[in-house]
């Protein structure tokens, strides 16, 4: 049997609200877009008594046996929900620890597939169910269009939201998102209870903020030097970290003040991973 292709895209948080805390997690409201960077995953159905993931590719480097995607699979095996195992290759262009949702969007991306191909079919709120078990921003990958999630875990998704370049560095450190929240002092008030998609606009998006951005920052003072200067590469419509970090995003009009933009980031910072894409 042939590979089924998939496209695994990454998410960025335009904007990220903390607005809560449960006995466990954190409640967060966001907005969030979807880029032309992704991971590719190949799949099929193989004769074998257990489940095959293979990761290559340059961020593959360190990933547990335990993961997002090994997850989705021991839950839909624990369900009943396939009869099959899969061989699941994944090439891994999104750097991990980078408040991108690689892995997050990986899971999201094969259950998205076994329910459009009907090999899994199950109702939404189960869907909901597993994609949380998973992670807390898996159900996001399952729609690959502008979203927002509120502080009441509800999301809804908008269609034809203007595209914007950008500019994604990454420095040669990642964030660890339980360290990031457990740093988190000071609540949010909610401000996305009642979705619109011209919260999408640019003159809102500048409004907005990451509530997490601060923390890392302050941590990570490498990190607001690599800011400041990216507020000055190209005039960006404006910067701000996406996630929990470590990555940052300049936002732009153009594709040429994009791709310039990284042009003189990559001369200054040699060693740090940069990539000028595109909101889909």
């Amino acid at each position: 049997m042939n590979f089924n292709e998939i496209k695994s895209f990454a998410k960025i948080n335009l904007a990220l609200n903390v607005t809560g805390k449960t006995s466990k997690l954190h409640k967060i409201e966001s907005l969030v877009a979807f880029i032309d960077l992704h991971d590719l995953i190949l799949i099929k159905k193989v004769n074998s008594k257990n489940h095959q993931i293979i990761f290559s590719g340059k961020f593959s480097k360190n990933i547990s046996l335990i993961n997002t995607v090994s997850r989705l699979l021991g839950i839909l095996d624990e369900k009943k929900l396939i009869r099959h195992k899969f061989l699941v290759k994944i090439k891994k262009n999104i750097p991990q620890k980078a408040g991108l949702g690689g892995g997050s969007m990986n899971a999201a991306s094969i259950l998205k597939f076994l329910i459009e191909k009907k090999i899994v079919k199950m109702s939404i709120k189960k869907i909901q169910n597993i994609a949380r078990d998973i992670g807390s921003d898996v159900i996001l990958g399952m729609s690959n269009t502008n979203t927002i999630l509120t502080s009441k875990n509800e999301i809804r998704t908008f269609k034809n939201c203007r595209k914007l370049f950008t500019l994604i560095v990454k420095p040669n450190f990642g964030c660890s998102t339980k360290y990031i929240y457990s740093k988190v002092r000071k609540l949010d008030k909610a401000k996305f209870l009642n979705p619109k998609k011209k919260m999408f606009n640019i003159e809102s998006l500048k409004k907005k903020k990451n509530s997490l951005e601060k923390i890392v920052l302050n941590k990570y003072p490498k990190l607001k030097k690599i800011k400041k200067y990216l507020e000055r590469l190209e005039d960006p419509i404006f910067v701000r970290m996406t996630g929990s970090g470590s990555a940052l995003v300049s936002y732009y009009y153009s594709k040429k003040q994009c791709n310039e933009a990284r042009k003189k980031f990559k001369k200054d910072y040699k060693k740090y991973w940069c990539i000028s894409s595109k909101t889909i």
